[in-house]
């Protein structure tokens, strides 16, 4: 039982509402992928070539895995409240050096330095975790990334619509206004959650072998990583695909790129409703197991020569899907295998999972040179997915091993 003051809104003595913890990892997702149907354009702009600029997705990424593993021992140290107001506050002054930057260089540094926004992804998840337990913390997480899921849905678009009329400088201008906002709301509604670690921060990274040596740690770890793996190479392909190879505009791939996040919201609902019931890695099997085959179908019928963007993009929502059933389920797990290092294993976890998924950003934006299909993109996610089912068949493997649930 939580032993936390009911929830108030806009009383910082108590937790947060989820509405707070909604809107806090949505502009961290908002961030990640406003400004993808911007970035031909954008290379045009600093007259750069397109992979160069396609690296302000997988730095992004890089560097927030590097974030998170630091983030996760701070904020038991020094509390979620005071650990997320830094954050934001460093956020707005990147997203002000990417507006202003003269260079491709400048403005990669200081996208980079955006990655900071992931603490509030993050340590929101350690919030609810602080707030309930283990299944309700699955259940929980499902309701409020389903409601950032609305986020990614609109945010490309939005980004689309905004390069089309204003130029790429337009998506960073709305970041700043509304990272002001939420960093008014959290400031107002966030109350901290944790219990304080007195620990210092060097003995706290050496609590990081307690979870690097559980087997069900890895399994939840590498299950996320390589499920959002599909989506991220996804996020480092998917404007070079919309734009060279099936000819579409801007705002055309902003819509487009709503496709995942349908999907994903779908698979959210679904986890907030069943994780309970059924349990979480039955949950992250079942969605798993929709990527899989849904990316297995879209390699099917490429190959079938049926190349057309609603084929592609159409398929790409059973990885939304399959994401939304995923990650809050491998999220849970993986702070439940040592509550007492929630925060900790919320940092490396994401670490882990964000740090995967750069690197298959940075693939994808390798691979897809001019004249390239999107084959190849295809077929990266699509190993992605079968590795996720290799990993949550081990993590089940070892729950019945230790008389778990599961």
């Amino acid at each position: 039982m939580s032993t936390h003051a009911p929830v108030r809104f806009l009383d910082r003595t108590t937790p947060p509402h989820i509405v707070t913890l909604v809107l806090l990892a949505g502009l961290s997702a908002l961030t990640m992928n406003i400004f993808l149907p911007s970035l031909p354009g954008m290379a045009a702009w600093f007259e750069v070539p397109y992979p160069l600029m396609q690296l302000s997705v997988a730095l992004y990424l890089g560097l927030s895995a590097v974030l998170q593993i630091l983030v996760g021992p701070i904020s038991d140290r020094y509390g979620r409240r005071s650990v997320i107001l830094w954050a934001m506050g460093l956020f707005l002054l990147a997203t002000i050096g990417t507006l202003l930057a003269p260079n491709a260089t400048v403005f990669l540094a200081f996208r980079m330095a955006q990655a900071v926004i992931a603490a509030g992804m993050v340590l929101s998840r350690a919030v609810v975790r602080d707030m309930v337990p283990d299944e309700q913390a699955a259940s929980m997480i499902g309701y409020v990334t389903m409601g950032m899921s609305l986020v990614p849905m609109i945010g490309p678009v939005i980004g689309g619509v905004l390069d089309d009329f204003f130029g790429w400088q337009a998506n960073f201008a709305l970041l700043l206004v509304l990272g002001l906002l939420v960093f008014a709301l959290v400031w107002a509604d966030l109350g901290e959650t944790a219990a304080l670690n007195r620990l210092g921060f060097a003995a706290q990274l050496r609590q990081y072998p307690e979870l690097l040596t559980s087997r069900r740690f890895w399994g939840y770890a590498l299950c996320a990583a390589f499920t959002s793996g599909c989506f991220f190479a996804y996020l480092g392909g998917a404007p070079f695909v919309g734009t060279e190879v099936f000819g579409l505009s801007s705002s055309q791939v902003g819509v487009y790129f709503a496709a995942p996040a349908v999907g994903y919201a779908i698979g959210n609902y679904l986890s907030g409703r069943f994780s309970v019931r059924f349990g979480i890695n039955r949950m992250v099997l079942w969605g798993v197991l929709v990527t899989t085959v849904g990316m297995a179908l879209l390699l099917g019928l490429t190959l079938l020569g049926l190349h057309d963007p609603n084929v592609f993009f159409g398929m790409i929502t059973t990885v939304g899907l399959g994401n939304g059933l995923t990650l809050p389920n491998a999220n849970a797990g993986m702070l439940s295998v040592r509550p007492h290092l929630a925060g900790t294993a919320s940092g490396l976890g994401g670490a882990i999972m964000i740090g995967g998924g750069a690197a298959l950003a940075a693939l994808a934006g390798a691979v897809l040179q001019p004249g390239a299909s999107e084959m190849p993109l295809i077929v990266i996610m699509l190993v992605s997915a079968l590795a996720a089912v290799l990993a949550i068949m081990a993590v089940m493997r070892r729950a019945r091993d230790l008389g778990l649930p599961g």
